[in-house]
């Protein structure tokens, strides 16, 4: 049975992954902030009590982070997964109006919270026998083209592609690979908004399709189901007729 750590699993896309993975027969290590929405989703899983595992964790805190890899550990003795998913937005303001307790907040959570959970991974994974392991990384089209008063945002998840480079290079000599999903518009309660008109780059406000998070979840499994000496460093799962390909 592979083991996987997957943060920010209460909801959205961290849920449908988790309970993706545990259709796999994956045992699975929830991390999120709030540990009700953890008891649903293994509830709704339905799967063996010994299969999974949760905890409170706030990514941002060095300490929170060795707590949840130690229960990995504890139980399973070994990581084989990471899915860096948790992650927060942030206000659609102008640049000179983004406040630097909004900016440190979502660069800390998107950026060091992966960076931390990856740290903690590497520690496992090199020591374990036998050793590696996989980390995937949450990005986002984001980490490409940025939309409107998204300084911070984008910031963070362009920084989140250097860190994937970073790790999988840092990684080879220990048979760890990493790799990036960057998710344009999956529907989860983030994205709600897109139906309603997002803010577009040449100043027109546009609804936005999306597609169903499961889809995303399907290729994190994909992503896993491949060897060790095999990666996929950068995938991007979006909605087909979201404006991304397009100009303006």
């Amino acid at each position: 049975m592979k083991v996987a750590i997957v943060t920010g699993a209460g909801s959205g896309i961290g849920k449908a992954t988790t309970l993706a993975l545990l259709r796999e027969d994956y045992a699975v290590v929830l991390a999120g902030r709030r540990v009700d929405p953890l008891r649903e989703v293994i509830v709704d899983a339905g799967v063996p009590e010994r299969q999974t595992h949760f905890i409170s964790t706030d990514v941002t805190s060095p300490g929170s982070v060795a707590d949840l890899f130690a229960l990995a550990e504890k139980h399973y003795g070994r990581v084989d997964l990471l899915f860096n998913n948790a992650g927060i937005g942030g206000p659609n303001v102008p640049l000179e109006e983004l406040g630097h307790s909004v900016w440190s907040a979502v660069i800390d959570t998107n950026l060091t919270g992966a960076f931390l959970c990856t740290q903690e991974a590497f520690r496992i994974m090199k020591a374990q026998d036998p050793r590696g392991g996989r980390i995937i990384n949450n990005g986002s089209i984001s980490a490409h083209v940025p939309r409107p008063n998204s300084a911070a945002y984008t910031a963070s998840k362009h920084a989140v592609t250097g860190l994937t480079k970073s790790t999988n290079l840092d990684g080879r000599a220990h048979d760890i690979v990493c790799g990036q999903i960057d998710i344009g518009n999956a529907s989860t309660e983030l994205t709600e908004r897109m139906h309603h008109g997002v803010p577009q780059a040449d100043g027109a406000l546009r609804s936005e399709p999306t597609i169903d998070a499961d889809h995303v979840a399907r290729a994190v499994v994909y992503m896993d189901s491949l060897p060790l000496d095999a990666n996929v460093p950068f995938m991007t799962v979006m909605a087909n007729q979201m404006p991304y390909m397009g100009r303006g």
